[in-house]
């Protein structure tokens, strides 16, 4: 048993908001401290046959942190030193937001998911765009090795009180205030758990969206789609990420189905699906995209195991994230991916990651 099996009981019998607001402050003291040098001792598996390559840039191992963990870009660089290659921050709005009220997070333990109906609630663009670029400067600063330097995308929301129609300039807002900040941006047009999103999935909108995006500058721009789009509208929304030329695609957000197979009592709780039970689904996604698009496909959804990443890559994603996982797992979680899928790599007679990614694609 590891520590943070011993530790888990405890965090599990708070709230499960107030439980990740617990781990945050945490994270945050420990931030710029040399706790991160401590911690990147224990979990930075540092091995070449990891890197990978997508939207122009360098990881250092596929396994990243999913966006909603540090909707506020407040401990990138702490979670960097958990051994992830890249952390997703956000979903980010033009405008600070509050959510949904509480309780808004739910635990399905004996599914190993989470459901959430947080409502994007994060502290703004602005204060966001600022956070970036003071980590960025501390990063450039540091001496030696003391902040570690991972890629950190954006994730774009619309802003809840922003109607359809201005939703291009909402988004763009958003954009230009964390522009400077970002490695790389992913435009949400997927979130189940705020209002209006559901609109901005057809194609006329997120021409519009994207377009804007385009030609405000906004790159690497990646789209991130829902699990919960029939096969014909994913394929609407993967030939508009050709025609802009966009640089990649997230497969999946969280989705508001309920598999069979849920056991737990909070399934009945509205909201977003996350962890093991969507795992066959983003998958699945996964490689229907990965068969349509020539772009990088980021995997998401359910990732606990090295195994459960394999599967991903091996399907078309060229790096994969999670969140959910990192709440049941700890945060040893990276490490033991990345040690497994060295593990992995030398079963089946691959030099590296990336001649594992799309393996299994006819």
């Amino acid at each position: 048993m590891n520590a943070y099996e011993l530790v888990r009981p405890l965090l599990f019998s708070l709230p499960a908001e107030t439980a990740h607001g617990t781990i945050h402050a945490g994270m945050k003291a420990a931030q710029g401290t040399p706790i991160e040098d401590a911690l990147r001792a224990r979990y930075e598996v540092d091995d070449d046959r990891l890197a990978v390559e997508a939207f122009g840039q360098r990881f250092a191992n596929p396994v990243g942190v999913a966006a909603g963990f540090d909707k506020n870009a407040e401990v990138p660089s702490l979670l960097g030193s958990l051994g992830f290659g890249h952390v997703e921050v956000g979903g980010v709005t033009a405008d600070p937001q509050s959510g949904n009220a509480r309780p808004r997070m739910f635990r399905l333990r004996e599914d190993e998911g989470i459901v959430n109906r947080m409502g994007l609630n994060n502290h703004g663009a602005d204060a966001v765009g600022e956070r970036l670029a003071a980590t960025n400067a501390a990063t450039n600063d540091a001496p030696g090795n003391a902040t570690v330097d991972v890629p950190v995308g954006v994730n774009l929301a619309k802003t809840e009180h922003v109607g359809v129609e201005d939703a291009p300039a909402d988004y763009r807002d958003t954009y230009e205030q964390v522009a400077d900040g970002g490695d790389f941006f992913v435009v949400n047009v997927s979130c189940p758990n705020s209002e209006g999103f559901r609109d901005l999935q057809n194609r006329e909108s997120m021409e519009a969206i994207l377009g804007e995006l385009v030609d405000a500058g906004a790159s690497p721009l990646l789209v991130k789609l829902s699990p919960d789009l029939p096969d014909p509208a994913v394929e609407d929304a993967l030939d508009i990420v050709t025609e802009l030329d966009l640089d990649g695609v997230i497969a999946t957000n969280t989705t508001t189905d309920r598999p069979d197979s849920l056991r737990s009592y909070n399934r009945a709780e509205e909201g977003g699906l996350s962890g093991k039970p969507i795992e066959p689904r983003a998958t699945e996604m996964v490689r229907f995209v990965a068969e349509r698009v020539d772009v990088p496909v980021v995997g998401v959804g359910g990732v606990f195991t090295a195994e459960d990443a394999y599967r991903k890559l091996r399907a078309g994603a060229r790096v994969v994230q999670l969140y959910t996982g990192l709440v049941y797992r700890g945060p040893a979680i990276a490490r033991d991916i990345n040690e497994g899928l060295l593990e992995l790599l030398d079963r089946d007679g691959f030099d590296s990651v990336e001649d594992a990614v799309g393996a299994d694609l006819e």
